[in-house]
C-alpha cells in the first residue's frame, strides 16, 4: 500500500486486496468515463519518425473525443501547446480533451498507466487504482522512472484509493472478459525478465487478488518483433465475454505462421468459468511491415474499443478491409474505424498500446 495515500491508508487497514472489497477490472466495452494518453516525446521511440505520427495520433484522439472525454499526460505548458496545435489541425473537439501535467518518459499508457477497478455496490469509493511496477518491458528501455509513478500520481488528482502490489505488471499483458477471465501469455508474464522470483501460480494469485479475476487462461507467445516479450494484446482480444478474436497468419512460410497456429490450439481447448468453450473468431494478420530491415509488430488485433467506436491499426495492406470487416461484424454497437498505423507502428505498438480506459461507475 502506498502510506502517503490518506485514501488508500484507510482501505489498507480493511483489506489487503482489492478483489476483498469487491473491487475488478471491467471488460473494455464497459462504459468508459474517459481514455488515459500520454502524449508522445520520445525520440529514440520513433528514431528519425516521431514527427510522422503526430497526424495519425491525433486523428485518433478526435475519434476518441467523439464518444468520451480523452485525459493526456503532458510535460508542461510547452508540450501542451504543441499537442494543442495538432489537435486542432484534425478538427478534434478540444471541449472533450484534458491535459494534466504529468511527466512521462514514453508514451505507452497501455503499460504504464492505472489499472482502474470498480466496485458500483462500494458505500465509498465505487472506483480504485491499482499501481503495478512497471520496468519498460524487463529493463530495455530505461530510464522509466516517470512512467512507473504515473498511476498513483492520476489517482492522486482523482482521488481515488491506490493499491500497489508491488510486482511488475503491463496492462497490454492482459485481456479480460469482465466475466472473470483473463487471457495472458506464458512469453511474458513467466519472463525472467519481470518477476523472476514468482511462478505461474503465484502469478495467478496475483492477477486474482489485484484484478478480481477467477481465471486466467494462458497462450504460449506473441509475434515476431514484439518487444515486449509476447504482449496478449496483439494477439488474442476478447469481444464480448465468450469470443475472442485471433490473428493467424496465412503464409505457412512466415515466422508467425507456426506459433500463431499454436495459440489457435490452445485456445480451442480452453474452457470458460462456465465450461463453455471460446467461440474463435480468425482475424488475419497483415503483411510483414519491415523498416530500416526491421520486422515491426504489425497486428489488426492492437484495436482500442471506445464508447463509440472500435479503433483499429491499419497498415496500407490489402487485408486492411477484411480486417475491418471481420472487427465489425463483432460490435454491433459501434463504429469500426480504420487509421492508418503505418508509421506509429515503428515505435513498435499501436493505438491500444498508447491507451488505457478509465471506466464509468
Amino acid at each position: 500500500m502506498l502510506n502517503s495515500n490518506s485514501l488508500t491508508a484507510n482501505l489498507s487497514e480493511n483489506q489487503a486486496f482489492p478483489a476483498a472489497s469487491g473491487y475488478f477490472f471491467p471488460a473494455e466495452w464497459h462504459p468508459h468515463e474517459a481514455t488515459w494518453l500520454s502524449w508522445p516525446h520520445k525520440e529514440a521511440s520513433w528514431p528519425g519518425k516521431l514527427q510522422t505520427i503526430y497526424p495519425y495520433y491525433a486523428h485518433f484522439i478526435k475519434e476518441l473525443a467523439k464518444g468520451e472525454i480523452v485525459r493526456i499526460n503532458v510535460e508542461d505548458d510547452k508540450m501542451k501547446s504543441f499537442a494543442l496545435k495538432h489537435l486542432q489541425k484534425q478538427g478534434a473537439d478540444l471541449t472533450r480533451i484534458a491535459f494534466y501535467f504529468h511527466e512521462t518518459n514514453d508514451a505507452w499508457c497501455r503499460d504504464h498507466g492505472p489499472a482502474f477497478l470498480i466496485n458500483p455496490a462500494a458505500q465509498d469509493h465505487k472506483k480504485v487504482v491499482v499501481d503495478w511496477g512497471y520496468n519498460a518491458w524487463g529493463d530495455k528501455y530505461p530510464p522509466y522512472d516517470l512512467d512507473d509513478i504515473i498511476p498513483t500520481k492520476i489517482a492522486q488528482k482523482l482521488g481515488l484509493p491506490v493499491f500497489n502490489p508491488g510486482i511488475v505488471m503491463e496492462g497490454g499483458s492482459v485481456e479480460f472478459n469482465g466475466a472473470g477471465t483473463i487471457l495472458t501469455s506464458k512469453a511474458c508474464l513467466l519472463n525472467e525478465n519481470r518477476n523472476p522470483h514468482l511462478n505461474q501460480q503465484q502469478i495467478e494469485e496475483y492477477l486474482y487478488n489485484y484484478y478480481g479475476a477467477k481465471q486466467v487462461l494462458w497462450v504460449d507467445d506473441g509475434i515476431v518483433g514484439d518487444d515486449t516479450d509476447g504482449h496478449i494484446d496483439d494477439t488474442v482480444r476478447f469481444v464480448n465475454e465468450d469470443t475472442v478474436l485471433t490473428v493467424v497468419e496465412e503464409n505457412k512460410n512466415d515466422d508467425n505462421y507456426g506459433l500463431l497456429q499454436s495459440n489457435l490450439k490452445q485456445l480451442q481447448q480452453m474452457r470458460l468459468l462456465n465450461g463453455k468453450q471460446l467461440n474463435i473468431v480468425e482475424l488475419p494478420m497483415p503483411d510483414a511491415v519491415v523498416f530500416e530491415g526491421q520486422r515491426l509488430p504489425a497486428s489488426y488485433a492492437n484495436f482500442y474499443i471506445s464508447n463509440r467506436s472500435v479503433i483499429v491499426p491499419t497498415y496500407r495492406c490489402s487485408k486492411d478491409d477484411q480486417a475491418l470487416k471481420i472487427i465489425q461484424e463483432q460490435f454491433k454497437d459501434r463504429s469500426v474505424i480504420g487509421i492508418d498505423s503505418t508509421e506509429i507502428i515503428w515505435g513498435l505498438g499501436s493505438f491500444h498500446c498508447l491507451s488505457q480506459q478509465e471506466p464509468a461507475v
